[in-house]
C-alpha cells in the first residue's frame, strides 16, 4: 500500500479541530507505526522459538476450540487501538504503541512507556517556547524516535547478553511477595495513567518519582474541566465491561463461548461517535488517523548508546522482572513450568528486532495478559490471530478505528487490571502466615506506588534479601536431650521428659554459618558452655537454660542444620575448638555435610581436633561422649574419617 495514499485518505475523512492540529505530527511519526506488523511477527517468532512462559499452553482444562477461537480473536480487536493509547504525545508517539501486540502478551506496558518517555524527555527535551517550524519539528521528532529506538536496541542487546550468561537465575530473587506487590503496584500506575483519558482531560504524562501522585493532583486540579460526554462514555463502558468479564469468569464452564465484551464495546462506541459526531460536537478525544504500511528497517544510531547507558539497565530489569513475575503468577495458576532464560531470550529478540523499525521498548503487559486469560485464549494461536488482525488493520481497517473514543480504550485497560488488584485480597492471609513476608509485600508495594516501578523493584528485592539475613540471625541454638526408650535426640524445650546427662551438652545450630551469623553463633555457644566473660550479657534463648551445677565436660555440636559455611564461619568453629581445648572441654562434631566439612578442614580444623572427633550421626557422637564420661569398657561407634 502506498503510504502517502494512506495519509491522503486520512485527510479525506471528516475532520475535527484536534485532527487538524495533530495530522502533521502523526505523519512524522508514521515510520514508527509502519514497522509494527513486522516487529510483531518477529516477536511472535521469538516467542515460538524461546517458549515464553506467558504463552505456555495451560495445563488446566481447556475450553472447546470454538470458545478459544472467539476468545483469542476477540482479544485482538481491542489490542491494536489499545496499544495506541499507551504511547507518548511525541516520539515515541501513540502510533508506536503497536510495537508488539503480536503476540498479545507482549506489547506496550504503561510503566515501561513512562520510563522510555522520561529518558526521551531528558535527552531530547521539548523546547520551552514550543514554536517550531515544520522542519525543526521533523528534526526534533526524528531525534526522539532515534533515542526511543536506541533504548529498545540497547535493552534487547542487554537481555540477550543476560541470556548468554544464563542470568535467568536472577528471577529466584523475586519472591512471591515481591512479585505480587510489584504487579499490584504497577497495575495501580496503569490505572492512574488512564484517568486523564477516562475523564477527557488532555493532561501531560508525569514521569519520575511520585509520578502517580503528580498525576492524581493534576487530575483533581483539572477535574472541573472534565468532559461530561467522555465521562458518560467511560461510565457506560465500565458498566458493560466489568459485569461481562465477571460473567465470563464465573460461568466459563457453562457458556458455549465467552461474551466478547471488548468487541461489542469497540463497535458500539465507534458507531455512536461517528453517527452522533461526538468528536466535533462535544470534543470527545478519539483515536484518529492510524497510518499504515511498511518501512525500511534500519539500525538505530549507535551514537545514542553512550547517553542512554544509565537507562538501559533499569528498563531491561523492569522488563525482565514484570515478565518473569507475570509468567510465574500464571504458571502457578495453571500448573506449568517456565524457563527464565527463555524469557530473557524471547524479550531480548523482540526488543532487538523491534528497534530496527523505530519501536520503543516492549515487555509483557499486565492488561493484555489479563485480557488474554479472560478472553479464553490459552495457546499460541492467539498470537497468530493477533498478527492477522493487526496486519489487516494496518493495511485496510485503520480508518474504521478513526472514531473510537480514547475513553473506551482506557476502560478496557482498567477493566483488565482487576485480576492484579484481586491479589490484594491475600494480604490478611499473608499477615497470618508470615509477618516477615507481609512486611516484604508492603514495603515493595509502597515503594512501587510512591517512587517508581524500577526503584520499587530494587527496594523490594533488597528488603527481601535483608529479611533472609535477619531470619538466619534470629535462629536459636537448640539443646538436645535423649527421648526415653529411643535413640532419638530432641530439643529439651519440647518436653520435660527428655534425658540430659550431667557433663554432656548436645547442641544443634540450625542455620548457615557465615559472616552474618558468626557473632550469634559465638555468643550462643559461649552461653551454653560457660566460656563467656563474667560481665557479658547472655543472649536471649528459647527454652530452659542448659547450665547445670556440674560443668560441661563434653559438647556435641550437631551440624546437620549448617547448610553451608564461609571462611568467617569456619574460622569461628576453629576458634571454638581451641577455646574448648583450653577449657578442658572435649568437642565432638556430628553430621557435617561434605561441603561444610571441606570448608572447616581447609580452615585448619584438623589442627585443633582429631578425625576421631568427627562423627556421622549424633547418636554415635553421644555414645562416644557417654563412654568418655562413664568408662565401662570399649564400645564401637562410627567416626567420620
Amino acid at each position: 500500500m502506498n503510504v502517502s495514499g494512506t495519509w491522503k485518505k486520512g485527510k479525506e475523512l471528516r475532520g475535527h479541530p484536534e485532527e487538524r492540529a495533530v495530522r502533521g505530527r502523526l505523519q512524522e511519526e508514521a515510520v514508527m507505526q509502519l514497522g509494527a506488523v513486522f516487529a510483531g511477527w518477529c516477536a511472535l517468532l521469538s516467542s515460538l522459538t524461546a517458549g515464553s512462559g506467558l504463552l505456555h499452553q495451560f495445563s488446566s482444562p481447556r475450553p472447546p476450540p470454538e470458545q478459544r477461537l472467539l476468545g483469542e480473536l476477540g482479544l485482538t480487536t481491542a489490542a491494536r487501538p489499545r496499544a495506541r493509547s499507551l504511547g507518548g504525545r511525541r516520539a515515541p508517539g501513540s502510533t508506536a504503541g503497536d510495537v508488539c501486540v503480536c503476540p498479545p502478551v507482549l506489547g506496550t506496558f504503561a510503566v515501561l512507556s513512562l520510563m522510555t518517555g522520561s529518558a526521551v524527555e531528558r535527552l531530547v527535551p521539548e523546547p520551552l517556547g514550543g514554536n517550531l517550524s515544520g522542519i525543526e519539528r521533523e528534526q526534533l521528532d526524528a531525534q526522539r524516535v532515534g533515542v526511543a529506538a536506541a533504548l529498545a536496541f540497547g535493552s534487547g542487546a542487554l537481555m540477550l547478553g543476560m541470556f548468554a550468561l544464563q542470568l535467568g537465575v536472577l528471577s529466584t530473587f523475586l519472591s512471591e511477595p515481591v512479585v505480587k506487590a510489584l504487579t499490584s503496584g504497577a497495575a495501580l500506575h496503569v490505572l492512574v495513567s488512564q484517568l486523564p483519558s477516562l475523564l477527557g482531560l488532555p493532561l501531560p504524562r508525569q514521569i519520575g518519582c511520585f509520578a502517580l501522585f503528580k498525576t492524581l493532583a493534576a487530575v483533581l486540579t483539572a477535574l472541573p474541566r472534565s468532559s461530561p460526554a467522555e465521562l458518560t462514555i467511560s461510565a457506560l463502558s465500565l458498566a458493560l465491561l466489568v459485569p461481562v468479564k465477571e460473567l465470563n469468569v464465573r460461568f466459563r464452564d457453562k457458556l458455549p463461548t465467552p461474551i466478547p465484551g471488548e468487541i461489542v464495546m469497540v463497535l458500539l462506541a465507534s458507531v455512536l461517535c461517528f453517527t452522533s459526531s461526538l468528536d466535533t460536537r462535544y470534543n470527545v478525544q478519539i483515536v484518529g488517523l492510524l497510518p499504515g504500511g511498511f518501512p525500511q528497517p534500519h539500525l538505530p544510531s549507535t551514537a545514542e548508546l553512550p547517553r542512554i547507558l544509565a537507562d538501559l539497565l533499569p528498563i531491561a530489569l523492569v522488563t525482565f522482572a514484570v515478565s518473569a513475575s507475570l509468567a510465574s503468577i500464571y504458571a502457578d495458576k495453571y500448573r506449568y513450568s517456565i524457563d527464565s532464560n527463555q524469557e530473557l531470550f524471547a524479550h531480548g529478540v523482540s526488543n532487538l528486532i523491534s528497534s530496527l523499525f523505530s519501536c520503543f521498548p516492549n515487555s509483557a503487559t499486565l492488561a493484555t495478559t489479563s485480557l488474554l486469560v479472560d478472553a479464553g485464549g490459552n495457546t499460541q494461536l492467539a498470537g497468530l490471530f493477533s498478527c492477522i488482525v493487526v496486519l489487516s488493520v494496518l493495511l485496510w481497517l485503520g480508518p474504521f478505528f478513526y472514531y473510537l473514543p480514547k475513553a473506551v480504550l482506557a476502560c478496557i485497560n482498567i477493566s483488565s487490571m482487576r485480576q492484579m488488584f484481586f491479589q490484594m485480597q491475600e494480604i490478611p492471609q499473608l499477615w497470618r502466615i508470615s509477618r516477615m513476608d507481609f512486611a516484604v509485600w508492603m514495603v515493595t508495594w509502597v515503594a512501587v506506588v510512591i517512587l517508581s516501578v524500577d526503584l520499587g523493584l530494587a527496594i523490594g528485592v533488597v528488603f527481601s534479601m535483608m529479611t533472609v539475613v535477619c531470619r538466619t540471625q534470629r535462629v536459636q541454638c537448640l539443646a538436645l536431650g535423649l527421648a526415653e526408650g529411643t535413640e532419638l535426640y530432641r530439643p529439651l524445650r519440647e518436653s520435660l521428659k527428655l534425658l540430659k546427662v550431667p557433663g554432656l551438652c548436645i547442641l544443634r545450630y540450625p542455620s548457615p554459618l557465615y559472616f552474618g551469623t558468626r557473632g550469634q553463633f559465638r555468643r550462643t555457644l559461649e552461653w551454653h558452655l560457660g566460656l563467656g566473660e563474667g560481665g557479658e550479657e547472655a543472649p536471649k534463648m528459647d527454652g530452659p537454660p542448659d547450665r547445670v551445677a556440674e560443668p560441661v565436660r563434653v559438647v556435641v555440636l550437631d551440624c546437620s542444620g549448617i547448610t553451608f559455611a564461609d571462611a568467617a564461619g569456619a574460622r569461628e568453629v576453629v576458634q571454638l575448638a581451641s577455646r574448648c581445648r583450653d577449657a578442658g572441654i572435649h568437642l565432638l562434631l556430628a553430621q557435617c555435610n561434605a561441603s561444610v566439612l571441606g570448608t572447616l578442614t581447609e580452615a585448619g580444623l584438623l589442627d585443633r581436633v582429631t578425625p576421631e572427633q568427627l562423627f556421622v550421626s549424633v547418636q554415635d557422637a553421644a555414645a562416644h561422649a557417654l563412654e568418655r564420661l562413664e568408662p565401662t569398657g570399649p564400645k564401637t561407634c562410627t567416626v567420620w574419617v
